[in-house]
């Protein structure tokens, strides 16, 4: 009998082990898309239920669902936006479990699902890289054909794979060696030691929390902490494909290609040029119109002045640090920020937002349309219509979910609609910056925002491609009609 039983268990075990796999395989076959909507929502479930725990907050009792909820979407989507005090509400525990999310959600969940899939099983087929490639380039998961000119083609998902993990671990690591000199003035040499990895991690993975009393501000005079911050979180903001094909030219051993440009692919250019563009456009910006604002830079010096400037105009992209508090801005500076937040920064990086490369292809659309061309051309390559479509199609999608979660939390909070605007594009963008208005939210504005959040990170590419049908094959043209545009 108790044989019986043990095999019966077995059994049991057996089928639903196989009910699981066979499941798996049809969800990552069929639907890349719905398969990365469900390993994020997986991810921010175990999250939730982790921060919820009494052990994971200060004074021992269970955080309320809204707040752990919030906390694990904001991490777990690298936003770095709160509800509740982040240097004072979570134990040790609960600040370990934040640094490990950050570091998950930075790196991608389509991303870590591959590496696991690679290290349980030894081996890589099309299907794990048909998902790891999800992660690199959204048409992927959508569904349809993609060619393989692309920043990171098929066959080179395996290093991309690496190139994610050793980048990660080298960036941070090199991060926080050089702000621990910094650190360690502040603070004693052991708790330097947890700081500096955290603000490591919070800067490359564009996060922006602060686990420290007294957050960033601690280090608002000190121009090589602030600095090494602020790069850090510009290399993070460009994008796993772009870093991984700048370091196949470090690494090449007979070209230094690095330098030359000519050699970069054209996702690689339309990523480092507009970042560029945004970065000092973003900075004059902010400097023209916040020089005589004494709630920001009306009080500091003239090279206080033109540092923050920079430091807001790379924060604002996708960063969220912040010394100067937002809440100030004026309401000229506050569009200029929602702008550069909407953009965010690029494709497969951290950041959310509608990415720089699709602003830079609606920018050269708009630019041919003006000069009356048949294509859209840029670098002496031909952008083709689909891409064209997705980028308008992204635009569209990222503007409605933008103006749904702001005229819902408007009209459930009353406040100014400057402020929810800001703070719903922050959200999704996955920037964090905040006027001060999400920590003051009622739950239920709380859950429309993490559902911003939610949408912001998984990308509206991979957002349509899943709440969508199965695509399938037209083998037929309708007559064509042309409505008056414009």
């Amino acid at each position: 009998m108790p044989g019986s039983r043990a095999a019966s268990h077995e059994s049991v075990l057996g089928r639903l082990s196989h009910a699981v796999w066979h499941w798996f395989r049809v969800i990552t076959t069929h639907s890349p898309a719905r398969f990365a909507l469900l390993v994020f929502a997986s991810l921010v479930l175990v999250f939730t239920a982790l921060l919820s725990l009494p052990i994971a907050s200060t004074n021992d009792s269970a955080t309320p669902l809204a707040d752990a909820l919030f906390t694990a979407m904001s991490t777990i989507c690298v936003t770095g936006l709160v509800s509740v005090d982040m240097a004072s509400h979570w134990s040790v525990f609960g600040d370990i479990v934040i640094f490990v999310g950050v570091n998950i959600g930075g790196m991608g969940a389509l991303t870590i699902a591959s590496m696991m899939g690679l290290i349980i099983s030894k081996r890589m087929g099309l299907r794990a890289k048909l998902i790891a490639a999800g992660d690199t380039n959204p048409l992927r998961a959508h569904g349809g054909s993609v060619s393989e000119s692309q920043a990171v083609r098929l066959g080179e998902v395996g290093q991309l794979l690496r190139t994610v993990a050793l980048s990660t671990v080298i960036i941070e690591l090199a991060v926080a060696l050089l702000i621990y000199p910094s650190v360690v003035v502040k603070y004693d040499w052991l708790d330097a030691l947890w700081i500096s990895p955290v603000y490591a991690a919070m800067s490359f993975t564009n996060t922006g929390f602060t686990l420290n009393d007294g957050g960033i501000g601690v280090f608002e005079h000190d121009y090589y902490f602030m600095t090494v911050i602020m790069i850090s979180v510009f290399i993070g903001s460009f994008g796993f494909p772009v870093i991984y094909a700048l370091s196949r030219h470090i690494l090449n051993p007979y070209k230094a290609q690095l330098f030359r440009p000519s050699t970069w692919s054209l996702h690689v250019k339309l990523t480092l040029i507009t970042t560029t563009i945004l970065l000092f456009g973003g900075a004059g910006s902010f400097l023209a119109l916040e020089y005589g604002n004494p709630g920001t830079f009306g009080s500091m010096s003239a090279g206080d002045t033109i540092f923050q400037s920079f430091f807001v105009s790379v924060m604002a992209r996708s960063g969220g640090f912040s010394v100067v508090d937002i809440g100030e801005l004026y309401g000229s500076s506050m569009v200029v920020g929602s702008m550069l937040m909407f953009v965010g920064g690029g494709s497969a990086s951290t950041a959310g937002g509608i990415k720089v490369t699709t602003l830079a292809v609606l920018a050269l659309a708009v630019w041919s349309e003006a000069k009356g061309r048949t294509s859209v051309e840029a670098f002496g390559r031909r952008i083709p219509s689909d891409v064209q479509r997705v980028a308008v199609a992204v635009l569209a999608w990222g503007a409605t979910i933008c103006a749904l979660a702001t005229i819902i939390i408007a009209q459930i909070t009353h406040a100014p609609i400057a402020e929810v605007l800001f703070d719903v594009i922050s959200a999704f963008g996955t920037v964090g910056l905040s006027t001060g208005l999400t920590e003051s939210l009622p739950d239920h504005a709380l859950y429309v925002m993490a559902v911003a959040i939610f949408m912001g990170r998984v990308g509206t590419v991979t957002l349509a491609a899943a709440v969508a049908a199965t695509s399938k094959s037209q083998h037929y043209s309708l007559p064509v009609e042309r409505p008056i545009v414009g």
